[in-house]
């Protein structure tokens, strides 16, 4: 189980005895839809242009956030393009795929 406050090495027991309104956070239980990343790679092949018009396209990202995700992509090997339900990410993942862009959902 994951808990953000063992970063600050306070345990539930302490939590608990300290104000019995807070409970732990419980993150399989409490992370409703459990929404997944669909990360765009780094690849030699594609152009800057081409990957920021098929972002723009199927991601329907603004001209700027495709221009700032493919940079990304490029200097730092992979980039989040997108973030939300599995049902939601596949069809676009498979389009992106599509047009030879290496994607995955994560």
């Amino acid at each position: 189980m994951f808990k953000l406050h063992n970063i600050c090495n306070i345990d539930d027991r302490f939590l608990s005895m300290t104000n019995p309104k807070i409970k732990p956070f419980d993150f399989e239980k409490d992370n409703v839809g459990n929404p997944k990343n669909l990360v765009l790679f780094n690849d030699n092949i594609n152009t800057f242009d081409f990957v920021i018009s098929t972002l723009i396209e199927v991601c329907h990202h603004e001209p700027y956030q495709a221009e700032q995700c493919a940079l990304t992509a490029h200097y730092k090997g992979k980039c989040v393009v997108k973030t939300g339900e599995f049902e939601t990410l596949k069809p676009i993942s498979e389009a992106l795929s599509a047009r030879n862009l290496t994607v995955v959902i994560e």
